[in-house]
């Protein structure tokens, strides 16, 4: 892992494992995100009362918030097993005809990324949302034919971090829609002081507080610092003293050998704001202007990494672009240039 990437908020591989560790169980353990999770527990109760299958979930937002816990949670509060997949994982109509078909009565199949789902198979997707059953075209030409398979009623979770990406007949077809916002300090502390206990990590108020502002208002970047800053704690020599205690000097000392500054913005934030400020002025500049300017792609900067900056106050969208803050300046310790007095005359 780069020191630049330990604030990315997509999952690393290695981190499987510390996500299943951590990842709460039940509506009660789940921290934020209130409202959502207070209408999906009505829901659920209702489902369960009825004896039905929950109506289809989309959880849209940032990586990292929770749409996965969700799934499973929902999954363990309607007494039903999960199966996992992705968009990407799908290529063929027979690979989601085999998921499909294996789903028992009331299960849920959580598709990640489901806005990545190739076109030729959402149309499968219709009639499996809509009817429970499944058209199979075996063959091709005169002598193509039609099978149809019947499914169990089942839920379909789908979780997305670019919603503008979904087809309008896809979306209609969700019963539910959720969007995950990003989390205050004091959420992402009791987060912290959660997982320290589960890890059995020592870490002392003040450190909880420093990890916290520094966490891009993510859990799983929390998560992330407070192992990084256990690694130091533990076997830096020149914090021994703190005898594997994270204290705020051995937070600061981690977050700042990690490259993590005080609002906890990476490489690619810093890019964007630099670019505005110093090739545009400040703005406004067009999003594809942007993109370009930066090297990434127009709806990454606008569903992953404006959300963020525009929370903190860095960024702000106007009819004629995004424009850097007074705050973004302030960041960066330069001065705002007074905005031109050209005219036509």
């Amino acid at each position: 892992m780069r020191k630049s990437d330990i604030t990315a908020p997509e999952r690393f591989e290695n981190e499987l494992e510390l996500d299943q560790t951590l990842r709460p169980a039940e509506f009660h353990d789940f921290v934020g995100q209130e409202k959502i999770v207070d209408n999906l527990h009505v829901f659920i109760t209702a489902a369960k009362q009825r004896k039905e299958s929950l109506d289809h979930v989309l959880l849209t937002g940032p990586p990292g918030l929770g749409k996965t816990t969700l799934a499973h949670i929902i999954s363990s509060e309607m007494g039903a097993g999960i199966k996992i997949t992705s968009g990407p994982a799908l290529e063929k109509p027979g690979d989601l005809a085999g998921i499909l078909t294996s789903l028992e009565a009331g299960e849920v199949l959580f598709i990640d990324e489901i806005h990545r789902v190739p076109a030729k198979l959402e149309e499968y997707l219709y009639s499996a949302m809509e009817d429970f059953r499944v058209d199979i075209v075996i063959d091709s030409g005169p002598g193509a034919k039609t099978i149809q398979l019947a499914l169990q009623p089942f839920t379909l979770v789908g979780a997305t971090t670019r919603a503008g990406l979904l087809s309008s007949p896809l979306r209609s077809r969700f019963g539910i829609t959720n969007r995950l916002d990003y989390y205050n300090s004091d959420q992402l502390q009791k987060i912290i002081r959660r997982s320290a206990s589960i890890l059995n990590i020592s870490i002392e108020k003040d450190a909880i507080s420093e990890l916290s502002t520094r966490s891009r208002g993510t859990p799983r970047i929390a998560n992330r610092l407070l192992k990084r800053c256990r690694d130091f704690a533990q076997a830096d020599a020149r914090l021994e003293q703190h005898k594997g205690v994270i204290t705020r000097d051995v937070a600061d000392f981690s977050l700042k050998a990690l490259e993590v500054d005080s609002h906890g913005l990476d490489e690619m934030d810093k890019r964007i704001l630099r670019a505005i400020i110093e090739k545009y002025n400040g703005g406004p500049v067009g999003l594809s202007t942007l993109a370009v300017a930066v090297g990434e792609e127009a709806g990454t900067i606008e569903e992953v990494y404006e959300p963020y900056l525009i929370q903190e106050g860095f960024m702000q969208r106007t009819p004629r672009g995004r424009e850097a803050t007074d705050s973004a300046y302030r960041h960066f310790g330069m001065n705002k240039k007074p905005a031109s007095q050209n005219s036509l005359f």
